[in-house]
């Protein structure tokens, strides 16, 4: 494998070090071999007092990531015993923790795509920039699987009810929306990114920033907020569709139809862990639950069948098991938050289940 061929791309220029997804086929969907790579960039560099910073981006022109690689994920949980996928996430799920708390500043470049574990290696860093072309979400009730990479995190803490909106339904939003909802923190044009690298490479953070950031184009989720607020403040899905059904707004409505093409137990334990993801104090704790939740998910059949629909067949008609809301029992969410003991991942050290959140 040449180094133009690997599957990431790690090298210093003047004051930052750089970090290339290169997948660009694959929109740079994340494998286990990319995290470990990331991870190994990231130890030399902490190191390194050459380097000043870390800049993320992705190779190609569609997007930084489109998340994790879903299809190996879906072979794994539909002929193997899942510890590959669970194998993968330990190690992902390490890097977005690293991510968060490493020592010097980690700027991720959020152009175009940004979806799943895209999420995760970009938005838990230190100086987040979207553009007119970012396209963020945490799709996973589509696929029949749930939030992960600290996205329960993240939407939990949005303003109101917006990151139960985004996780629920997984819809895509623009660069102002993500600066609302706490993902990204600078809007830079598109056409200005090349510029901005040569500038974090000869400048200090703050200089090189002050030259490219712009407004973001307006966005549409502030607007929304009266009724994503009264309809998603309900205490289950099924009352949260009804709300929405309920509102004269349109919009209201379709959102109520969307939620009704998802995974109907990807909601419910979608839901469960947003509400207890804002009890948690720390991203390490939600870190843990969504290990214990996505492990969960390989034994579910709507995981295999939502990838197969809108991967692999891409017939786009899931066939859901259970159907429908109702049939999904409190029971069956309360099981998949259920403590993994030696195969915990650990983040926050022993006995967080977060029981009774």
């Amino acid at each position: 494998m040449t180094g133009s061929e690997a599957p990431v791309l790690l090298h210093t220029t003047g004051r930052v070090a750089r970090i290339t997804l290169n997948r660009p086929a694959a929109l740079n969907a994340l494998t286990r071999e990319m995290v470990l790579l990331v991870d190994e960039g990231l130890t030399a560099w902490e190191r390194d007092p050459a380097v000043e910073a870390v800049v993320v981006t992705g190779a190609g022109e569609r997007g930084l990531c489109a998340g994790g690689d879903i299809r190996a994920v879906h072979d794994d949980a539909r002929d193997g015993d899942g510890t590959t996928s669970a194998a993968f996430w330990r190690d992902e799920y390490h890097l977005n923790a690293r991510i968060a708390r490493y020592p010097k500043p980690y700027v991720a470049l959020m152009d175009g795509i940004v979806m799943g574990g895209g999420v995760g290696i970009s938005a838990h860093g230190h100086v987040r920039i979207v553009t007119e072309r970012s396209r963020i979400a945490m799709p996973e009730t589509g696929i029949g699987f749930v939030p992960d990479v600290g996205g329960t995190y993240l939407l939990s803490r949005a303003p109101g009810e917006l990151g139960t909106h985004l996780g629920l339904t997984g819809g895509q939003i623009g660069a102002a929306d993500a600066q609302l909802c706490g993902l990204a923190d600078h809007h830079v044009p598109s056409a200005a990114l090349p510029a901005l690298l040569d500038d974090l490479a000869d400048l200090p953070l703050p200089d090189a920033l002050s030259r490219h950031v712009r407004p973001a184009p307006p966005g549409e989720l502030a607007a929304a907020r009266p009724w994503i607020d009264a309809c998603y403040g309900a205490g289950t899905v099924e009352e949260i569709v009804d709300r929405l059904l309920a509102r004269g707004q349109a919009a209201a409505k379709e959102t109520a139809q969307t939620l009704l093409t998802r995974s109907p137990t990807a909601l419910k334990i979608t839901l469960a862990a947003l509400r207890r993801a804002r009890r948690l104090g720390t991203l390490d704790e939600v870190l843990d639950q969504e290990y214990r939740v996505s492990c969960a998910a390989l034994t579910l059949p709507d995981l295999v069948e939502g990838v197969r629909a809108q991967i692999i067949d891409k017939d786009r008609r899931p066939r859901w098991t259970p159907s429908t809301l109702a049939e999904v029992t409190d029971a069956d969410v309360q099981r998949c938050f259920a403590p993994l003991g030696a195969r915990e991942l650990g983040l926050a050290g022993p006995g967080n289940t977060a029981e009774g959140v």
